[in-house]
């Protein structure tokens, strides 16, 4: 085999393969481990020179199928507690097998007028859902740190101006440092867009009451009013160790009385908002300058998929698209929004899961998952040995093994070997974390699959770990 142009009359064929690992391969996610390690060596046969002229689409594809669905991750079941991870709603994953099936370039309106269509459409849906004002701009993005990206460079290019420079034409040389401030809950993302930006990533100015992160609003007020320009406030809604959230409505009033930029990284927190009983935690986001979040956190909608909302669309364009090159629209495309310009129709899932299970839908979702999170805290608090460190505030629950008889200091490894081996075991994966200087497990529970059952499953199955791991606990 050798131009894939002798092959063409093969697509149909490739694609029929995928559909019909599909029906098993999905139907063994709620009782096959998160991941085999016993099916690793099949990752070998990925391995090897470039073939010459190649085996075949038919064959290739065969082959893929083979390998991953017996050596992948199962990220998308619903026993992954790992990081944040979501899964994919039915209606998402189909949508994203449409938007390879029509492979749309969704830069530019003139490329694909349905991709611009599905986007606008899916971006209005999300403030909707999100309580976020209508005239705000948006973009898809592939990811929170594309997002976050996106409102931090609308940010810089704000702060510019109000020095007189146009810094996507003329860059940062001249100027002074752009001021960040943030609780400490500032997530690594927000960081690295930063670190893109030019600001840096250590140039934020943490305000932190305790050792958790929780803001110090009467120091970040301090160091505002100490400021001789206008400044960048950093919020967060949803930390990623416990679930916490700064008081996104007080960082509001600050950034409303000196003049500042607020900007609040939602990755997983901000669908807080779908939910009548926990939007409170988001209370204020509608005032921020921008909004980041993630589509393949709690959207339930396949990687890779973010978005991102900017007060001020025109100020996107000034930051995204003054390009000066002639052959390109004059029209508002999603490539002048955000910083890329290929651009896949990521559209198309959060369009398809929006339309199939509308706002009850992701509401009854979020409340379903606080409720489970709620459940493995109470676990957690009635067993002798365990330690809940946080509140349950939302959907992740930090806690650690802390039998009597095993002092402070040995606490931190003993976790982490439990954690390790929870992850060698496979059934189950909730990995550590650093929360106040402790190691702590963190599960987090954003999948659309997972039950009351799952959670049970989880306490035995650490249970076992931990006797593994400390004999006669």
């Amino acid at each position: 085999m050798s131009d894939p142009l002798f092959e063409r009359d093969t697509a149909p064929a490739a694609l029929d393969l995928v559909a019909r690992a599909a029906a098993p391969f999905l139907g063994s996610l709620t009782d096959r481990p998160v991941h085999d390690h016993a099916a690793d060596h099949l990752m070998d046969l990925l391995d090897g020179p470039l073939p010459e002229e190649g085996e075949g689409t038919l064959a290739a594809i065969e082959e893929l199928l083979a390998v991953g669905t017996g050596a992948s991750t199962q990220t998308s079941g619903p026993r992954f507690f790992h990081f944040i991870v979501g899964g994919a709603t039915p209606a998402a994953q189909a949508g994203d097998w449409v938007t390879s099936l029509l492979d749309q370039a969704s830069g530019l309106h003139l490329t694909s007028p349905l991709a611009a269509r599905a986007e606008k459409v899916a971006l209005d849906w999300l403030k909707d859902l999100c309580g976020l004002p209508e005239p705000y701009g948006g973009v898809l993005t592939p990811s929170a740190t594309f997002a976050n990206l996106t409102g931090l460079t609308c940010a810089r290019q704000w702060w510019g101006e109000r020095h007189g420079a146009d810094i996507t034409s003329q860059g940062l040389a001249g100027l002074p440092r752009m001021p960040v401030v943030a609780s400490g809950y500032i997530h690594p993302s927000s960081r690295k867009a930063l670190q893109i930006l030019g600001v840096g990533r250590d140039g934020v100015t943490v305000c932190a009451r305790d050792d958790a992160g929780r803001v110090d609003l009467e120091a970040m007020e301090r160091t505002l009013s100490e400021l001789d320009g206008p400044a960048v406030i950093v919020g967060n809604a949803g930390e990623v160790n416990a679930g916490d959230f700064d008081p996104i409505a007080d960082l509001a009033d600050l950034a409303e009385r000196y003049g500042a930029w607020l900007h609040v990284d939602g990755a997983f927190g901000l669908f807080a908002a779908a939910s009548p009983r926990l939007r409170h935690l988001v209370s204020g986001v509608e005032r921020a300058h921008s909004v980041a979040a993630d589509g393949h956190k709690w959207l339930n909608v396949p990687y890779e998929s973010g978005f991102a909302f900017v007060h001020d669309q025109d100020l996107m364009f000034r930051s995204f698209g003054a390009w000066g090159a002639h052959y390109l629209p004059a029209d508002v495309n999603y490539n002048n929004l955000g910083p890329e310009s290929s651009r896949r129709a990521r559209a198309f899932p959060i369009w398809a899961t929006l339309r199939a299970y509308g706002r009850q839908g992701y509401a009854q979702l979020v409340d379903r998952h606080h409720d489970l999170a709620l459940r493995l805290g109470e676990a957690v608090e009635k067993a002798p040995d365990l330690e809940l460190l946080a509140p349950v505030t939302l959907c992740v629950v930090c806690f650690r093994y802390a039998p009597r008889g095993v002092a402070e200091g040995e606490l931190n490894e003993l976790n982490r070997r439990i954690g390790e081996e929870l992850i060698a075991d496979g059934r189950y994966y909730a990995g550590t974390t650093t929360y106040r200087g402790m190691t702590a497990l963190r599960p987090a529970i954003v999948n659309w699959r997972t039950t009351e059952e799952d959670i049970d499953g989880l306490v035995e199955v650490l249970r076992e770990v931990i006797a593994r791991v400390h004999p006669g606990s």
